[in-house]
């Protein structure tokens, strides 16, 4: 079997944590923020989980990760 590529978009924006989980950043961070609260804003900087759903298509994006 060939190696498999890794899609580089996706390998940018998704880190594996050590449970196999994958970390994404929030979206709507990057601007109109000035309608936004601060608390809201501040919330967006933490990162989150992808969801079940769609972890076993991520996953298939990022084959070494």
């Amino acid at each position: 079997m060939p190696k498999l590529k890794t899609h580089r978009g996706a390998a940018k924006r998704f880190k594996v944590t050590g449970t196999g989980k994958l970390k994404r950043a929030k979206a709507n961070k990057s601007h109109i923020l000035t309608k936004k609260t601060t608390k809201r804003k501040r919330n967006l900087r933490h990162a989150g989980i992808v969801d079940a759903t769609n972890e076993k298509q991520m996953k298939k994006l990022l084959p070494y990760r």
